[in-house]
């Protein structure tokens, strides 16, 4: 049979004092206050004494399972259980430690008084935690997800990197072919000339044998006559082999030969570009580098009612194509670019209102803010843009940057502050931080999130940067004065350095702060 001795389940088939004693003995009793197993015996001796009178005994007869309570005991007093609280010390103490070490203490309360307490704030801490794994479990899920796509994404790459060779490799193969060819023909031709010749030789062999042969006759007759006709025949030239004339043949090929220009075709190796595999690394730039200008877009799309006005941009990468997301304010929509079959391709999504700053939630996910409707838009971009929820804010807010997967920090200018809300919108805490008893936010219009989780905010108002924990604590506020001091800043991000970077649109430069909001010099001025 088996008890409960709090989490843990103890054998309780033979008596716990006579196994003390070398003796194996049926246990018919259980004391959950000893947490004792006992036999008949034992029994009675533990019922005799008054003290345990009182104890809760179980019989053991019956198949039951029953739950015990665990008696603590004070490390220090060993027959003491722990049965007070004190709450100024954090501790549990037995009635001993009480009245020796904790007299002076303002909360000692029993144990089982706190129960409601305890249980409640378990329960609280229950539901955090589950939802915290729930939203743990859902992360992990997309970021299986997310492996999978770039297994197959590397998987593609790798197909496309033997496509790029192979098509290299059939290329020489052809003009391999071409060659031997060439050679093959040549060859066919040289060869039958010279097998002609071999031919030709040896018929002028059997005719000088045979007029060798006439003129030995001739010798050798005692006819004048015959004589004087054969060397009537050699003088007039009839002796020449017929195929003489052949071998004096103009256009003959003498010699065939392979040259390989081996330093041409290293060249040619060298220079091949079968490819070039290109790394984006989230939120990484070199900040030593000078700015060069790759390429420029032109967000002017046909259907635009007015001139456009982009406000925000991000990239996302996806599917082997970077896409660029802007929202242009002067046409009530949020535009995509990207590039499709070498060719530079957009769309286009409409929107309720003005959108002013955007963040990206996912790799294919972003929000957009839509101050003057009071909304929150999230949009999948796939590169094409789907419109897949509006969140109703009771703020008009401008400012919008990713926290966690299900928070979101969001700024507003009436009034001025930072809200962290959950993607139903709802608000879960306001920050409106002071700086010697004045707000330090007025127009607080950007937003960004550092690699350690806080809140960047550019304010265009008090001409600011403040960083602040999305509890509400103001980690620094960059405000100098003098060749260091911002006028207009707007646009922010931090690398994955936690190097800050920041706009100042009047100004018409970029400025470079350290993590902990110290200048640096300065990394970049545009006109």
């Amino acid at each position: 049979m088996l008890f409960c001795k709090c989490d843990v389940f103890t054998d309780t088939t033979n008596c716990t004092y006579c196994q003390e004693h070398g003796e194996t003995t049926v246990a018919v009793a259980w004391c959950s206050v000893c947490v004792d197993a006992l036999c008949e015996k034992c029994t009675g001796a533990h019922n005799c004494i008054p003290s345990f009178r009182h104890h809760d005994v179980t019989d053991l007869s019956g198949e039951v399972k029953v739950k015990g309570k665990r008696k603590a005991m004070c490390t220090e007093h060993k027959q003491e259980s722990l049965e007070f609280l004190c709450q100024d010390c954090k501790k549990a103490v037995c009635q001993k430690c009480c009245i020796l070490y904790h007299r002076k203490c303002d909360a000692v309360v029993t144990i089982p008084s706190q129960m409601v307490t305890m249980k409640t704030d378990l329960t609280e801490m229950r539901k955090s935690l589950s939802k915290k794994e729930g939203e743990t479990k859902l992360r992990v899920k997309e970021q299986k997800l997310q492996e999978q796509r770039e297994r197959d994404h590397y998987s593609l790459m790798k197909s496309h990197i033997h496509s790029a060779c192979q098509k290299v490799i059939d290329r020489a193969k052809k003009k391999e072919r071409k060659l031997l060819d060439r050679m093959e023909d040549i060859s066919h031709k040289h060869i039958g000339q010279m097998k002609a010749d071999i031919k030709t030789g040896e018929m002028s062999v059997l005719i000088y044998q045979q007029q060798t042969e006439l003129i030995d006759l001739a010798l050798q007759s005692e006819c004048d006559m015959d004589v004087y006709e054969m060397y009537q025949g050699c003088e007039a030239g009839d002796v020449e082999a017929v195929g003489d004339a052949d071998l004096k043949e103009r256009g003959r090929i003498a010699s065939v030969t392979f040259r390989q220009d081996t330093g041409k075709l290293s060249k040619a190796l060298d220079d091949l570009q079968l490819g070039e595999i290109k790394v984006l690394y989230e939120s990484m730039l070199d900040l030593k580098a000078t700015p060069v200008l790759q390429d420029t877009i032109d967000i002017t799309v046909a259907g635009n009612r007015s001139t456009a006005n982009p406000n925000d941009v991000t990239v996302l990468v996806g599917n082997d194509t970077d896409t660029v997301v802007v929202t242009d304010w002067g046409n009530t929509s949020v535009k995509s670019f990207y590039v499709k079959n070498n060719q530079t391709q957009h769309s286009k999504l409409s929107l309720s209102g003005d959108p002013w700053s955007l963040t990206k939630l996912t790799h294919n996910r972003v929000a957009v803010t839509v101050p003057y409707s009071e909304q929150i838009v999230t949009v999948k971009v796939k590169p094409d843009l789907e419109l897949l929820t509006t969140i109703t804010t009771s703020k008009q807010y401008v400012g919008i940057t990713s926290l966690t997967p299900s928070t979101l920090a969001a700024s507003s200018q009436s009034p001025p502050c930072v809200d962290i809300l959950d993607m139903t919108g709802n608000v879960l805490r306001s920050i409106s931080p002071l700086h010697k008893g004045n707000d330090i936010l007025q127009y607080p219009n950007f937003l960004s999130t550092t690699r350690t989780g806080n809140i960047l905010v550019s304010d265009c108002g008090t001409s600011c940067v403040v960083c602040l924990t999305p509890e509400g604590d103001v980690v620094f506020c960059y405000r100098p004065t003098g060749d260091t001091a911002l006028n207009y800043p707007r646009g922010i991000t931090s690398t994955s350095t936690g190097d800050i970077l920041v706009t100042d649109y009047n100004l018409n430069r970029v400025i470079h702060l350290t993590e902990s909001g110290q200048f640096e010099p300065l990394i970049a001025t545009y006109k």
